[in-house]
């Protein structure tokens, strides 16, 4: 790629911790991304972001359009909604105010949940999705498409889990608090002991299995029909919030249980009258 045919046009902000600026630029008429890291103390980190995003290129991982590894950039497609922060606010946008129905936002869940189960079978293996710390971060991670699906558009911070090897992951080195961060995740030795990171347990990609009902919950917001849709994942759901990582569903499990959440409710909005409880 040269990088000379890419022009510049706007500033989109800069990211503090991997030390990226990314710009809004043109390049072959087309509207772009360009992320240029700024502190080259850290190139390990983003050739290791662009060794997965070129190894990760599918439908539900944003598209790869180009990279100069001697300049550290990486080219990357343009989606004018921005991440899923801004999804509510999208949603109140007149143009887009169809689309803010139970039907609509259910769709967004098994988008997100569909980019779970490719990270825990992808062609790298079981990789955990560890940028995940509170619900702001992880639809911070995410794009929103201009036809309504999701896509991962971070992949720093993906280690990989091997049980037949024994390899488990850390996410990072600090210590990890709060109701959203798995039990597993948490320091399980009481505050009278100081936190080790040596001294901490790895864990497994059943750590994202545990945030899914949270994200889901705001993926489905407060819309005619999202509460019927919440007390048909409740069984499903309480299984994601099993203290023991092992009793968790897999990715796959739950999406196939959305996915037929959605087909029971289309159906029972077809032909009212006719309502099964799952």
């Amino acid at each position: 790629m040269a990088t000379d045919e890419v022009q510049r046009t706007e500033n989109l902000g800069n990211d503090a911790v991997t030390m990226t600026s990314v710009f809004l630029s043109e390049w072959k008429e087309n509207k772009v991304v360009l992320s240029q890291l700024t502190n080259s103390e850290l190139k390990e980190d983003f050739l290791h972001g662009l060794k997965m995003l070129k190894a990760l290129q599918s439908k539900h991982v944003v598209r790869l359009l180009g990279y100069c590894e001697q300049q550290f950039t990486i080219l990357t497609e343009y989606h004018p909604l921005g991440s899923l922060r801004g999804l509510n606010e999208t949603l109140h946008i007149p143009k887009y105010k169809g689309m803010n129905t139970w039907h609509r936002r259910l769709m967004l869940a098994i988008d997100y949940v569909s980019v779970i189960r490719y990270l825990h079978s992808s062609p790298l293996g079981t990789l955990v999705m560890c940028d995940s710390n509170d619900l702001d971060k992880v639809l911070s991670q995410y794009l929103l498409t201009s036809d309504f699906h999701v896509l991962v558009n971070d992949l720093d911070a993906l280690p990989l889990v091997n049980k037949s090897a024994g390899k488990l992951v850390k996410c990072g080195h600090r210590e990890l608090q709060g109701e959203f961060v798995a039990p597993e995740q948490r320091w399980p030795y009481g505050e009278e002991m100081p936190f080790e990171d040596d001294l901490m347990p790895p864990y497994d990609e059943k750590t994202d299995i545990w945030k899914i009902p949270d994200v889901s919950n705001f993926f489905l917001g407060h819309v005619e029909g999202s509460d019927v849709v919440r007390l048909h994942l409740f069984d499903i759901h309480a299984a994601c919030k099993k203290k023991d990582p092992a009793e968790r569903p897999s990715a796959q499990e739950v999406l196939d249980t959305y996915r037929k959440v959605l087909t029971l409710l289309i159906r029972e909005a077809a032909m009212p009258g006719t309502r099964e409880m799952l």
